[in-house]
């Protein structure tokens, strides 16, 4: 197989694949401090995704989530001296909706602890200059100041103008993370890839068939980057912290790099790439794997992406035509579907998008059991008619349904619900 199959296949691999998960917490969170600070029953008001699945570079296993909720400045009075207390009144608040979930405070965050993730929820106050005023509870109590869309808007910015490659080294590199368990925060493995790229102009024309070398070139820049204490973040110039030398291991990283660019045979290839970014790059025997569900289709062939809406889908689940519950209440608390049930999904809410547009959906079994029976599905499908798409839970393993908003030739929203 090729290099830039190779590498297509090691980004699929390490792909979120919760990612309706996560937004149903999200937005379950943003509805219960929208329900008391503002009276609104909306899922995405007043709040904003950060940190790495803010930024597009999260991975699979992602297990740290940050938000920022948009305090009303008519609460400024009530909370200016009382920073703990504020805390207190988001747990309180939060725990209203997450009744059986670990909340507590913690410095400056509530901290929503499920079983396989953390929310990390900052309450802050917006200023006039586009920065955010956060509470600190230690030391009896202060404010901080911080510039997250600066950060996101400098990042994106530049992965526009690379064509893609900053996000996808960034996820590349927490794969590596992973591999040679780093002591290093995902900010600044972003922040590394972003001054990698700052002035690199010469992979904005190169594909996937250039990773091997972008990877060379990028573990070369590491070794030389030296011992900091700190780098600035993009954005807001912000510090962020260097927690541990990372120096010898980019170093020995660089050298599996060359070994596998030298390698003469393509499963000493993969071996060697495998050193760099363990189990998610493939192995050279079972890459034949990837070919098992040739049906499989992928809207971005299909449409321009240009995500400025926003839709959230649910999913009904009914026993008998009765409505035993909804998808996203099960997520929340980490159960499953029981099986020979009627699922119907529907677009739950959408903001920011002008009629006409059209939706499309697509529904994937994932994993040893679709494959062995055949049944990976994975097509895009038409919507219909109501918005809405209707399954039965007759496949036990993992899968997933997406939805798309189509406006013109571009694909303007989409979410995702892992069942």
């Amino acid at each position: 197989m090729s290099t830039a199959t190779d590498f297509k296949t090691l980004l699929d691999n390490i792909k979120i694949d919760n990612a309706g998960q996560i937004s149903k917490r999200y937005g379950r969170i943003t509805k219960a401090l929208n329900q008391y600070f503002y009276n609104l029953d909306s899922k995405t008001a007043n709040s904003l995704q950060v940190g790495s699945y803010g930024r597009f570079t999260g991975i699979r296993g992602i297990s740290d989530l940050d938000m920022l909720y948009f305090l009303p400045a008519t609460a400024w009075p009530r909370f200016r001296d009382r920073q703990s207390y504020l805390l207190q009144v988001v747990k309180t608040e939060i725990k209203k909706t997450f009744k059986n979930t670990d909340i507590r405070g913690d410095g400056q965050v509530v901290v929503v602890k499920f079983k396989n993730q953390e929310v990390e929820v900052v309450p802050v106050f917006s200023n006039e200059d586009g920065t955010f005023t956060y509470p600190d509870t230690h030391d009896g109590g202060s404010w901080k100041v911080c510039n997250p869309r600066a950060e996101m808007s400098s990042f994106r910015a530049l992965n526009d103008d690379r064509k893609g490659h900053l996000r996808r080294l960034s996820k590349m590199i927490r794969a590596w993370k992973a591999r040679h368990e780093v002591e290093i925060s995902g900010f600044l493995i972003d922040t590394l890839c972003y001054n990698f790229f700052s002035n690199l102009t010469e992979y904005d024309d190169k594909s996937f068939k250039s990773y091997d070398q972008l990877s060379l070139d990028f573990f070369t820049f590491l070794e030389n980057e030296g011992d900091r204490v700190f780098y600035y973040a993009p954005g807001s110039r912000s510090k962020v912290s260097v927690k541990k030398s990372f120096n010898k291991v980019a170093k020995l990283t660089k050298e599996y790099c060359e070994e596998a660019l030298s390698a003469t045979s393509e499963n000493s290839r993969n071996l060697a790439w495998k050193k760099v970014f363990g189990r998610p790059f493939p192995n050279y025997t079972t890459k034949a794997l990837s070919n098992v569900n040739v049906s499989e289709q992928f809207i971005e062939d299909q449409y321009e992406m240009n995500l400025y809406g926003h839709v959230s889908i649910e999913c009904e689940i009914r026993k008998n035509n009765l409505l035993e519950a909804l998808l996203s209440n099960l997520l929340g608390e980490g159960h499953d579907i029981s099986t020979n049930r009627k699922l119907r999904f529907y677009v739950d809410e959408i903001n920011n998008i002008s009629h006409p547009y059209k939706i499309k959906w697509k529904i994937k079994n994932v994993g040893d059991e679709a494959e062995r029976r055949g049944n990976v599905r994975g097509e895009i499908l038409d919507d219909e008619g109501g918005s809405e798409r209707f399954e039965t839970a007759d496949f036990s393993g993992p899968h997933f349904v997406e939805c798309y908003v189509i406006y013109g030739n571009q694909v303007v929203a989409r979410d995702r619900i892992d069942v």
